[in-house]
C-alpha cells in the first residue's frame, strides 16, 4: 500500500490507464502536483474526476516563475481550501531565470501556505540552503522538501525543523540522492516519482513507485513492508489524507 506523493498527472495523455495501472499495482492514492495556470487548472480538474484517490497541490514552479504571476497567486488562494498542499514551489539557480524574481514569487506562494495551514511541496536545485531559510522564515512548518539531492548539512537542518525529504527511483543511481536517503530516518521519509520524469530512459508513472519503495529498502537495508508502512503513515499525515 503506497502513496506516490509527488506527480505531474496533468502531463499524461491518457490518464485513466495511468490510474488503472496505479491501482492495480497497490498505489492507494497520488498526490498531483501544479506548474502553473494551466497545470493547476487541469489537475483540479483531474482531482475532481477521481475524488479520494487523486489529490491536487497548486503550484508556480520556478520554471514558470515568468508567467501571470498575479492571476496564478489569486487561482492558487481561490481553490486552497479543496488543496492538499502548496506545490510544486522552490527555487531552481540552475536554469536561466532570475533569481530574485523566483524569490519574489516564492515568497508569495509561502505566504499563502501559511495563511492557509498547508504543507508545502519544494522543489530546489542549487538553491538549498536559500529554499530552507525561505519556507522556515515564512513560518511553514509542514512540508516535504522533494527528490533532496543537495549538501548534507542543509539536509540535517531542514530534518532538524520537522520538514519531510521524498526518494525517487533515482535513489538506484544517482550518488547526490542516494546520499540524502541514507541520512533521512524513515520518520521522515516519503516516496514519489516525479512522473512523468525518465529514469534511464524509462518514462515513470505513479505504479513506479512501486520501484523507488524497492531502492530505498534496499539502500537502507530494510525490508519493503517495513518502509511501506511508515512512508505511507508519513505521507498520510502531512497531507492529511482521508483515505
Amino acid at each position: 500500500m503506497l502513496i506516490d506523493t509527488h506527480a505531474h498527472l496533468d502531463e499524461f495523455p491518457d490518464l485513466n490507464l495511468v490510474v488503472e495501472r496505479a491501482k492495480a499495482s497497490g498505489v492507494v492514492a497520488v498526490v498531483a502536483v501544479g506548474q502553473g495556470k494551466a497545470s493547476n487548472e487541469k489537475t483540479l480538474s483531474l482531482a475532481r474526476s477521481n475524488e479520494g484517490y487523486i489529490f491536487p497541490a497548486l503550484g508556480i514552479h520556478p520554471w514558470e516563475v515568468d508567467s501571470d504571476i498575479e492571476a496564478v497567486l489569486s487561482m492558487i488562494k481561490r481553490n486552497l481550501s479543496g488543496c492538499v498542499a502548496i506545490g510544486e514551489i522552490g527555487l531552481d539557480y540552475w536554469i536561466k531565470k532570475d533569481k530574485e524574481n523566483q524569490k519574489t514569487v516564492l515568497k508569495g506562494l509561502l505566504t499563502l501556505a501559511a495563511a492557509g495551514g498547508k504543507p508545502v511541496c519544494v522543489h530546489t536545485r542549487g538553491a538549498w540552503e536559500d529554499a530552507h531559510r525561505m519556507v522556515k522564515e515564512s513560518n511553514v512548518r509542514r512540508g516535504v522538501f522533494h527528490w533532496y539531492s543537495g549538501p548534507l548539512d542543509v539536509l540535517r537542518s531542514l530534518l532538524d525543523d520537522g520538514y519531510f525529504v521524498s526518494a525517487t527511483p533515482a535513489t538506484e543511481y544517482s550518488k547526490a540522492h542516494r546520499e540524502a536517503i541514507r541520512n533521512t530516518p524513515l520518520d521522515s521519509l516519503l516516496l514519489e516519482t516525479d512522473s512523468p520524469v525518465k529514469y534511464k530512459g524509462v518514462e515513470a508513472e505513479p505504479a513506479a513507485v512501486f520501484k523507488t519503495l524497492k531502492f530505498v529498502a534496499a539502500l537502507k537495508s530494510l525490508t519493503e513492508e517495513v518502509v511501506s508502512e511508515k512512508t505511507t503513515e508519513n505521507a498520510i499525515k502531512l497531507f492529511g489524507l482521508n483515505l
